[in-house]
């Protein structure tokens, strides 16, 4: 029995994942009703987040590159949403004034930013939340990201994993520059920092030297909840080391749940328990009355996207592989995995084997829902799939991909987490104040204690 099978009343965990425009399927911006104008809309953003909250799910979570993809190719990219978007950061900290328990993520790459500067920003998101902040790690996949940061290319996959790991370390430092009570702010005797409370982290390494301390105090949690987005060698040894959520592609049952049991074994080596870190794969849903109205959802969905769109997202998915010359009612080819795709290039083979789909199918699919999860049905045929993906020890919860917004979301909290809930696999009220308690996971102790812990004392 899977680590994740063992605990019989452990509860699923549920994340929504939310790109720049809202929608995740390419075309779900065209329905009736749907957002439109997410990128730029915040009011669109807080109406989703009080949504969930109001159906107790653990987090919003924003996916992110900082350049829009796909803009050597203008004509294409103007015929979806994906190049408006705005920054993460001030979303999450409008919606945290306006919701009370809802966790709050965002993606923020290592290879175009500076440790230093994401610690300060997630630390204070953590402060302005009130301790609901989390990070998705992420090396970047997007090759237009590139050309905004003075180079000419995406640096190799093994480099880039590399200054994570490093960069990762560094965060963390900076997040341990204070203990819990270096801030007495006392007005009477006029000590506002204990000195010998504070933490000087004098990193010096390949790519970075930081010398800290944190211009922002210990946040709520201690460190912001840790998400980490690779399935690669590398990405799974960094969520195993230190994550406390892997947000990973899974599309079949048994693939899951080798990809579960294999990255909680590592856990061990990191001196670390599987239960210190939760897998949650991506599932976008297809979710109405009954089957035959979500499939008649999903066909429309996908008759609205131009070939030519889809074949532009799936070169983009396979990291930029001419796709042009290969026969489009054939199989997809193999194409060997590169620098920028790793594990999604193999995702994307695995699928293609796995269901027979020509390259015309798989880029349709791929314009739909990516390499991830896909769930057509009823309301309980879609708790049906994602409680035994929970039950086999295959998931510890889901980042649930809304297809269109705000129709999926209503289908969501109204109807698919009041399902959950009635088979006793989901919170009937939130547990504590902040995402690691509602999480149940364990707030970081300062480096005093941890000290003082290593001593014996």
């Amino acid at each position: 029995m899977t680590s994740g099978a063992a605990k019989a009343d452990r509860k699923m965990k549920l994340s929504l994942f939310m790109t720049g425009d809202g929608n995740y399927h390419m075309a779900g911006w065209r329905l009736p009703g749907s957002t439109n104008d997410a990128g730029q809309n915040i009011q669109r953003w807080i109406d989703a987040a009080q949504a969930i909250e109001r159906a107790k799910l653990d987090m919003l979570f924003i996916a992110d590159a900082a350049s829009p993809p796909g803009t050597d190719d203008l004509a294409t990219q103007s015929l979806t949403a994906r190049i408006d978007r705005m920054d993460p950061i001030p979303i999450l900290a409008a919606v945290a004034m306006t919701t009370k328990n809802l966790g709050l993520a965002s993606t923020m790459s290592t290879t175009y930013l500076e440790p230093y500067n994401l610690a300060r920003t997630m630390a204070s998101l953590d402060h302005v939340s009130g301790g609901r902040a989390a990070w998705n790690i992420v090396t970047g996949s997007n090759k237009d990201d590139a050309l905004q940061f003075s180079r000419e290319s995406h640096a190799p996959h093994g480099e880039r994993y590399e200054r994570a790991e490093e960069f990762v370390d560094v965060v963390r430092g900076v997040w341990d520059s204070y203990d819990d009570d270096a801030f007495p702010r006392d007005k009477e005797s006029g000590v506002y920092l204990r000195p010998d409370k504070a933490h000087f982290l004098n990193h010096k390494g390949k790519h970075f030297r930081v010398r800290g301390p944190s211009a922002v105090p210990r946040s709520p949690q201690g460190h912001p909840v840790l998400i980490q987005a690779g399935s690669s060698e590398p990405g799974m040894n960094i969520s195993a080391r230190v994550a406390d959520i892997a947000f990973t592609s899974q599309s079949a049952l048994k693939t899951a749940k080798t990809f579960y049991d294999n990255l909680k074994s590592r856990c061990d080596r990191f001196g670390r328990r599987p239960e210190d870190l939760l897998v949650m794969p991506g599932a976008l849903l297809f979710m109405a009355d009954t089957e035959s109205e979500a499939q008649e959802k999903y066909d429309k969905l996908n008759s609205l996207i131009p070939l030519k769109v889809a074949m532009q997202r799936l070169t983009q998915n396979l990291g930029g592989v001419d796709l042009s010359k290969f026969d489009l009612d054939k199989p997809l080819p193999d194409i060997p995995t590169n620098n920028a795709r790793v594990s999604s290039v193999e995702s994307y083979l695995t699928i293609s084997r796995r269901e027979g789909l020509t390259l015309r199918q798989m880029a349709m699919r791929s314009a739909a829902a990516k390499h991830h999860w896909t769930i057509i049905g009823s309301v309980k045929q879609v708790a049906d799939e994602l409680e035994a993906w929970f039950r086999e020890g295959a998931a510890d919860g889901f980042n649930i991909l809304p297809s269109d917004v705000p129709g999926a979301i209503a289908g969501l909290a109204d109807k698919l987490a009041p399902e959950l809930r009635r088979r006793g696999l989901f919170r009937e009220e939130y547990e504590g104040k902040t995402l690691r308690e509602n999480l149940g996971l364990k707030r970081p102790a300062d480096l005093s204690t941890r000290a003082s812990a290593a001593r014996g004392a």
